[in-house]
């Protein structure tokens, strides 16, 4: 399919067939995923991909047994790990070395390697840590006041970190659903779930939190609520 073909098949599908799909095709598209940009390249998510019964079940009951769920054939559940700050800005700051090393010219490539570890060594690190919001607020009076020589970015609180990390999982699944459109295969994301069961049953730690869980499966004929409603494009879109 084309990519308007595929943005177009893609609905969010609350009942689906007793068929089995196929578990590398799925697994094929979470890999597809973990291409969506992310904020700084971070990549502060995990996929948890669902394809036994068992955790079918105990996962369509966080979910508040609604048909989406417990129809599903298997389902994927985005993570966000905020927690794992360190780890990869220490990875990403290693790619980025190795690209200057590989595409700089010599003359530049110790400046550029210090500017890369001055981002991922010192300013990723400030940025995502947490500590009963104390940090942020540390952070946001620091932007405020430099603020007032120079643009910069305000969003700096703890809980807009939280958000950035967020979006940034939203994006991975939203590929990953066009990715399953593109197999003919259906998705539903859903925000309706008891967070605290979900963590259990996945066994995730303190620092982990669930962005959304995506039921995956093939569109039953009443999979499909209604006729597809969008605001009117004219009352969306600004030219400027």
């Amino acid at each position: 399919m084309t990519l308007t073909e595929i943005i177009n098949y893609r609905r969010s599908i609350r009942n689906y067939k007793a068929l089995p799909i196929a578990t590398e095709k799925v697994k094929q598209c979470i890999a597809l995923a973990t291409l969506a940009p992310n904020s700084s390249n971070m990549q502060l998510w995990e996929f948890y991909h669902i394809t036994t019964p068992e955790t079918l079940k105990e996962l369509s009951i966080a979910c508040l047994n609604q048909e989406a769920a417990t129809t599903a054939q298997q389902m994927v559940v985005f993570v966000t790990r905020q927690d794992l700050y360190l780890k990869r800005a220490k990875k990403i700051l290693a790619l980025e070395t190795q690209n200057c090393i590989k595409n700089s010219p010599k003359e530049k490539q110790a400046k550029r390697i210090n500017r890369w570890k001055l981002y991922y060594g010192k300013v990723m690190p400030l940025l995502y840590a947490r500590c009963f919001g104390i940090l942020g607020l540390i952070r946001k009076i620091a932007v405020n006041i430099i603020g007032l020589f120079r643009p910069i970015v305000y969003q700096v609180a703890e809980n807009d970190m939280r958000v950035v990390v967020h979006k940034t999982c939203a994006l991975a699944a939203q590929t990953f659903m066009l990715a399953m459109a593109n197999e003919k295969y259906d998705t539903c994301p859903m925000e309706g779930f008891d967070s605290k069961k979900v963590k259990s049953i996945l066994k995730l730690p303190y620092g982990a939190e669930i962005n959304m869980v995506i039921s995956c499966g093939i569109r039953n004929e009443n999979g499909v609520w209604g006729d597809r409603m969008r605001i009117p494009f004219e009352e969306v879109y600004q030219e400027i």
